[in-house]
């Protein structure tokens, strides 16, 4: 068998805003998610001794909370640079004009963070 070949993928200014769109979408759900499970485990403590099975959770939504609003950080940075990319009336631009690490960070830290808790 031979291997398939690699698909070539073309970025436009409007496919890249399309793509940064989507994952600000999924950050705001995980970021609500999270304060929703929060809240919900901070009224359902009763006695001190709760915060010790509560708190891990609680650390946990923090955490998720403080990761959304860095990615959000970031790509509102990218987003700039696109702006400016655009503003030179470019129609057409590649990554490498962009900061790449910016982007490979953003990119890593969303599969890092795919793992989202549901209320039940």
């Amino acid at each position: 068998m031979s291997r398939p070949q690699k698909k070539k993928i073309e970025l436009t200014k409007e496919s890249l805003l399309s793509l940064m769109q989507e994952i600000y979408n999924e950050l705001v759900e995980q970021r609500s998610t999270a304060l929703r499970i929060q809240n919900k485990m901070l009224s359902m403590m009763k006695e001190p001794e709760d915060m010790t099975l509560i708190g891990p959770v609680i650390e946990k939504q923090q955490k998720i909370i403080n990761d959304c609003v860095e990615k959000k950080l970031q790509l509102s940075k990218l987003q700039s640079s696109i702006w400016e990319k655009s503003a030179s009336k470019e129609e057409s631009f590649s990554i490498s004009d962009m900061d790449d690490d910016l982007i490979d960070d953003l990119i890593k830290k969303d599969v890092e963070s795919n793992k989202t808790f549901k209320l039940k």
